[in-house]
């Protein structure tokens, strides 16, 4: 487990809404009756609280274009932080256009993911990792190299702060609060957030080499137990029928495909005239 210093990138998740209900997602769009929107005045103190965090502060959702007071948050984040130290995790959804120049003016690192494309594969989140895990000694050794928290970001969420993105998700759908967001509480260490651990990443696949799935499905994989969790949430996805209880067993490899085609961003960026040329892309080769 890395420390949340050392990332190089902690998440403000200012909405869960999205266009999209991608099967896998890390957010679990399309499992909320009701989608949460970050007030402003909690996204400035969540700003605020990372004065000191050295490295990028990242804007995220669901889609964040969807929040209604994007521009709003984007000129605060713009106030405080350089554009390199600002990045932006999204799809640049049809009739946001003209959130053009906010995204240019404040953000000099862009993640563009529209999920169009065939071939992007998720991990299977929603199996529990104590429910197809029977050795548990093992299972603590793979949480303890899960690849999503030792390459991606720590978290804040209108229910607070967290060590992990998916585990930030989960204390969503559970209603749970996390770490109080106050000056430096990023600097936490894995023997910090061993209370979140002992939570989530038992009900988390990631660490647990399974079978992906195509993002574009529909559908998730989802393991009895939190089948269970997602019904008493009143889960709109699994009223639907949009599910399968995995079955499948274990793989060489389950980290999230990664998709390295420059033509794909391009193509994305061109929806908003955004040339990718000079942004930094997290997660692939820099551009």
């Amino acid at each position: 487990m890395r420390s949340l210093p050392d990332m190089e990138t902690i998440q403000i998740e200012i909405t869960n809404a999205c266009i999209n209900q991608c099967s896998n997602c890390t957010r679990f769009c399309g499992h909320h009756s009701k989608p949460f929107f970050m007030p402003l005045e909690q996204f400035k103190e969540s700003v605020d609280s990372l004065d000191s965090f050295p490295n990028r502060i990242g804007v995220m959702g669901g889609e964040p274009l969807l929040h209604p007071q994007f521009k709003e948050i984007c000129d605060y984040l713009g106030s405080k932080r350089e554009r390199m130290r600002c990045g932006l995790w999204t799809t640049l959804p049809k009739g946001k256009e003209h959130y053009r120049e906010t995204i240019v003016k404040t953000f000099g690192c862009i993640f563009l993911n529209d999920h169009s494309k065939e071939g992007i594969m998720h991990t299977p989140l929603l199996v529990g990792a104590n429910e197809i895990m029977q050795d548990k000694d093992y299972m603590w050794q793979l949480i303890d190299r899960c690849w999503v928290q030792n390459t991606w970001s720590a978290s804040i969420t209108p229910s607070g702060g967290f060590f992990c993105e998916v585990a930030a998700a989960f204390a969503t759908l559970m209603g749970d609060k996390g770490w109080e967001i106050e000056p430096d509480w990023w600097k936490k260490y894995p023997d910090d957030f061993k209370e979140q651990m002992n939570k989530y990443c038992v009900h988390c696949g990631a660490a647990i080499p399974m079978w992906r799935r195509d993002s574009t499905d529909g559908k998730d994989d989802i393991s009895p137990s939190n089948l269970e969790l997602l019904k008493q949430v009143g889960s709109p996805k699994v009223k639907r029928g949009l599910y399968e209880i995995y079955n499948k067993g274990f793989v060489v490899d389950s980290r999230m495909f990664s998709f390295s085609e420059i033509e794909y961003r391009h193509k994305i960026a061109a929806k908003y005239n955004i040339g990718m040329a000079g942004y930094v892309t997290p997660y692939l080769p820099e551009i």
